[in-house]
């Protein structure tokens, strides 16, 4: 037995985050849900050697033809989406969630005569609102506990309940304050289950306005001397923003959306679409989506409603989308005629429904991710993408090592500029450069000083130099190594530009005396590839594998020049600093976190900057002068 599953994901490609995965069939299936609170630590399990598998997990993975995960925010919304789907699939190799064990609940015994809370993994009590599922019995008493500090409301048996009502002495709980339920003779059956009742209602909606009610009471008590029920509603508040902090985003019960995160890019975008019934999510579809030209969000969303809503799923009532379209009116009516009812768009800004649509958002970006990864990749693909672009080009042989170059700075300063290098479609991030640029006049003119400097080193001439111009020694092995990689000839150099970046690239070329190397560049808004002395750009089709090439390496040229660029900026920052006498690092580092940046530090007065800590006025009178020397 082979010890490799075909259908196993690059390590890299699953996530490090909390989700849910779901092995399929080659039916499709569904074998097992299972949640995570890092995916990829977990997955990995599932992969490790045959034999070294309990036998179960063996066969569940060897009939498994395909693994697929959704992330989540929190471990708790992994617990209820995967105790969701179970039921939802009835996967043959789940057991959890099917025996009398299951997955504790917090209840509230609306039945009772004094209703209670109550910890139970039980869902038959008669006339009980439950909230959960929670992944620990500890998890449930940890919230009973800080909703009691606003909501003190009973939690002790029936037994100990009747007893202390007969006998007219309060419980154990009722003494410590704990609980102000009937039997402490402070609150009547009418008043705790007023109690109740708001305990409940802040469970169900999570809404802030009760916090910001007691907040308005706490400052008004505290005006007063008040000062007791002031710390009263203080710790009430705490105790609910705690509980706010660590409960999982659960919409009401009566709830009934279609929630769409997008990702994108300039020639993609990944949609998950969330369908949530009954407050829970039932079910996860995602796609990918090949734009058109100058595609809008608006217009995206009219293509994304149409593709999901083609007859085989009916809209429900509200459907949640990032941005509202122009024609929103116009969409709704669309959907209402295939549903025959009246449906609204919605663009959730916040609450409940925009932390769910901030999850599905956050699914769509993996997403978009795992595509970008697994395209460049596929040989095939990467193959024909070089063809492509050398006819596109009319070179004479397909570009196998291309060079990428962009420029990055902060407002005409701590000018950087960056060189990546694809070989074979991939990657060379060993051969990757990085070039610092004293000064310039604008982004052209940096183009030019960077490819002067690159192109020396093809000159014959230069041929076992150092870096230094110097000639290399026979022991300086190591040099001549870096040498000869940098001198490799790439067969194609690309700038990140249109006309007056290729403009400058072209110059640079024909001042260094180099030849045989064909240049292009790639324009960030419309994809366009211009060539040298050419009035007209080259357009590559939009779901093409030479634009997709173009745009991944153009890309990873940009962000390995900020990324210098952001590092070459911090280090000149503490190093303006760090040439004041008597500021060491830490007080360097209170500094920045009390200003932000040197410009706002610079802009300060000398007595401003004496109020940080640990900076007296004599140490800010040396900073001062320094900085405006």
């Amino acid at each position: 037995m082979s010890n490799a599953l075909s259908y196993r994901p690059k390590t890299g490609e699953i996530p490090t985050t909390p989700g849910v995965y779901r092995f399929r069939d080659e039916t499709g299936r569904v074998l097992y849900v299972g949640k995570a609170k890092n995916l990829r630590a977990r997955l990995s399990n599932y992969f490790a050697p045959l034999a070294s598998l309990h036998e179960r997990t063996r066969r569940m993975v060897t009939t498994a033809t395909s693994v697929e995960w959704t992330v989540v925010g929190t471990e708790v919304e992994a617990l209820q989406l995967e105790w969701t789907w179970i039921n939802e699939f009835d996967p043959p190799f789940n057991v959890q969630f099917k025996d009398d064990k299951s997955y504790p609940y917090l209840a509230v015994t609306l039945a009772d005569e004094a209703p209670r809370a109550l910890v139970t993994r039980t869902t038959g009590i008669k006339g009980a609102r439950y909230f959960g599922p929670y992944p620990k019995v500890w998890a449930v008493h940890e919230t009973i506990d800080l909703m009691l500090k606003a909501f003190p409301i009973r939690t002790c048996s029936n037994a100990n309940y009747k007893r202390a009502m007969q006998s007219g002495k309060p419980c154990f709980a009722s003494q410590i304050g704990r609980c102000f339920g009937p039997c402490s003779h402070k609150v009547t059956l009418e008043e705790h289950r007023a109690i109740v009742n708001d305990f409940v209602s802040f469970m169900s909606s999570q809404d802030r306005k009760l916090i910001n009610s007691l907040t308005a009471e706490m400052k008004a008590a505290a005006a007063d001397q008040n000062y007791e029920l002031a710390a009263k509603r203080r710790d009430q508040v705490m105790a609910l923003d705690a509980v706010l902090e660590k409960s999982a985003v659960v919409l009401r019960d009566n709830v009934d959306i279609d929630l769409f995160g997008i990702d994108q890019d300039e020639l993609a975008a990944a949609v998950q679409l969330f369908i949530v019934r009954g407050g829970r999510i039932r079910g996860v579809r995602s796609w990918m989506v090949d734009k058109e030209l100058d595609l809008t969000t608006g217009e995206l969303i009219d293509s994304i409603m149409q593709t999901a809503y083609d007859g085989t799923l009916m809209p429900p009532r509200e459907i949640v989308v990032p941005e509202l379209p122009e024609d929103a009116e116009a969409l709704e009516t669309w959907l209402g005629g295939h549903s025959g009812r009246k449906v609204k768009l919605t663009a959730a800004q916040r609450g409940e429904k925009a932390a769910l649509l901030q999850t599905a958002t956050q699914n769509a970006k993996h997403a978009l991710m795992l595509y970008k990864t697994r395209r460049s990749s596929d040989f095939v693909a990467r193959s024909k993408a070089l063809e492509d672009i050398q006819e596109a080009l009319e070179m004479t042989q397909a570009p196998l090592r291309m060079e990428c170059y962009d420029v990055s700075h902060l407002s005409g300063t701590n000018i950087v500029a960056s060189m990546v290098v694809f070989e074979d479609g991939l990657p060379r991030k060993d051969e990757y450069r990085r070039f610092s640029i004293p000064e310039s006049t604008d982004d052209t003119d940096s183009i030019y000083r960077t490819l002067m400097r690159r192109l020396a080193y093809l000159k014959p001439e230069n041929e076992g130099q150092g870096d230094d111009g110097t000639a290399g020694t026979e022991t300086d092995v190591e040099a001549q190594a870096r040498r000869k990689k940098f001198s490799y000839r790439p067969n194609l150099l690309i700038v990140d530009g249109g006309q007056p970046q290729v403009a400058a690239a072209a110059r640079a070329l024909r001042d260094s005396g180099i030849e045989g190397i064909q240049l292009c560049g790639i324009a960030k808004r419309l994809e366009e590839i211009w060539l040298p002395d050419s009035d007209y750009p080259v357009i590559l089709p939009r779901n093409s594998d030479a634009l997709f090439l173009f745009q991944r390496i153009r890309d990873e040229a940009h962000r390995f020049a900020i990324t210098h660029q952001r590092a070459r900026r911090k280090r000149d920052i503490s190093s303006i600093l760090a040439e004041i006498p008597g500021l060491g690092p830490a007080r360097v580092k209170v500094l920045l976190r009390h200003f932000g940046s040197v410009a706002r530090l610079k802009e300060a007065s000398i007595e401003d900057i004496a109020d940080v800590r640990g900076i007296g006025e004599s140490l800010a009178s040396t900073i001062h002068a320094h900085l405006h020397e």
